[in-house]
């Protein structure tokens, strides 16, 4: 190699650094329940930070906010709050950081800019979205040329979802009323409360409607291979069981399930930062 040729290569290598310096790659799951956090460390390396989806008042107020309601952003200043304390040591001071979030399917604009103001705090120079469940398969390492059913398991928001060629396509949420059900609300309200088989039970009637709303045979040839299970009521035994037994086929938790939807984001991430459209200012979040 050449002296020109190696001052080349090395100017190469600071200038990617220095990118890499300026804009941070952040993945984010802002749950109802539980906030996860992907950032990325060495050649290879990732943190995930697990916690509690609380925020407290403004200065001198010392109550326990919780921000987040049945998967929507309901008091995006405390959100704000959250997402600050959490992700500001970890952005250097004058980086903009690169956002890939995990959000429901039928999030819509609204919920997307209740997001985009949590975070515009930290000055992000692009804010990417991704539907949970597509990350989930992500994370599972899951062949998504084939039509794949994907069911997230939520605290308070349970989604059933049908991927094709990587797509979501169809999107049924598990609903009892108007009130969105998770695993939050197993043992509620006494002998007429959610129990494991009931929510099961509400999972296969959404399963149901897709293999009659669908087109073709999609439906039919992912429920077939077996739907992914991801979210922390993946980890419930019982449930894990009972959505086997209701749907009659094999059921398959991802690995790590309560975090998997954030390391599928932080999956799109690494993909999407090398899109040559994050040389933009700051985009609207929208989908990746």
């Amino acid at each position: 190699m050449t002296y020109d040729a190696r001052v080349r290569v090395t100017t190469a290598r600071r200038g990617t650094a220095w990118r890499a310096l300026r804009s941070p790659g952040i993945a984010l799951d802002l749950g109802s329940a539980r906030t996860r956090i992907w950032t990325r460390g060495g050649p290879g390396a990732h943190t995930v930070l697990d916690v509690p989806t609380v925020s407290f008042g403004p200065a001198g107020d010392t109550g326990v906010l919780r921000p987040v309601a049945r998967g929507a952003v309901v008091d995006p200043e405390g959100a704000a709050r959250l997402l600050t304390r959490l992700l500001a040591p970890r952005v250097p001071r004058y980086a903009r950081p690169v956002i890939v979030c995990a959000t429901p399917v039928p999030g819509g604009p609204e919920h997307r800019a209740a997001l985009a103001a949590a975070l515009a705090g930290l000055r992000p120079r692009t804010v990417l979205a991704i539907d949970a469940v597509r990350a989930l398969a992500l994370a599972a390492g899951a062949d998504l040329s084939r039509p794949l059913l994907v069911v997230d398991l939520g605290a308070q928001l349970t989604e059933v979802a049908l991927l094709h060629g990587g797509v979501v396509t169809a999107a049924r949420r598990i609903e009892r009323g108007t009130a969105d059900l998770g695993t939050a609300d197993l043992g509620a309200g006494g002998d007429g409360g959610l129990t494991a088989g009931r929510l099961a039970a509400r999972v296969g009637e959404a399963v149901a409607d897709l293999l009659r709303d669908e087109p073709g045979h999609r439906a039919a040839e992912a429920l077939g291979r077996g739907p992914l299970l991801g979210g922390g009521g993946a980890l419930r035994a019982e449930l894990v069981y009972r959505l086997a037994r209701q749907l009659d086929t094999s059921v398959h938790p991802v690995p790590r399930p309560h975090t998997a939807a954030v390391r599928g984001a932080g999956e799109a991430l690494l993909s999407a930062r090398r899109h040559p459209a994050l040389a933009a200012p700051v985009t609207p979040v929208h989908p990746t």
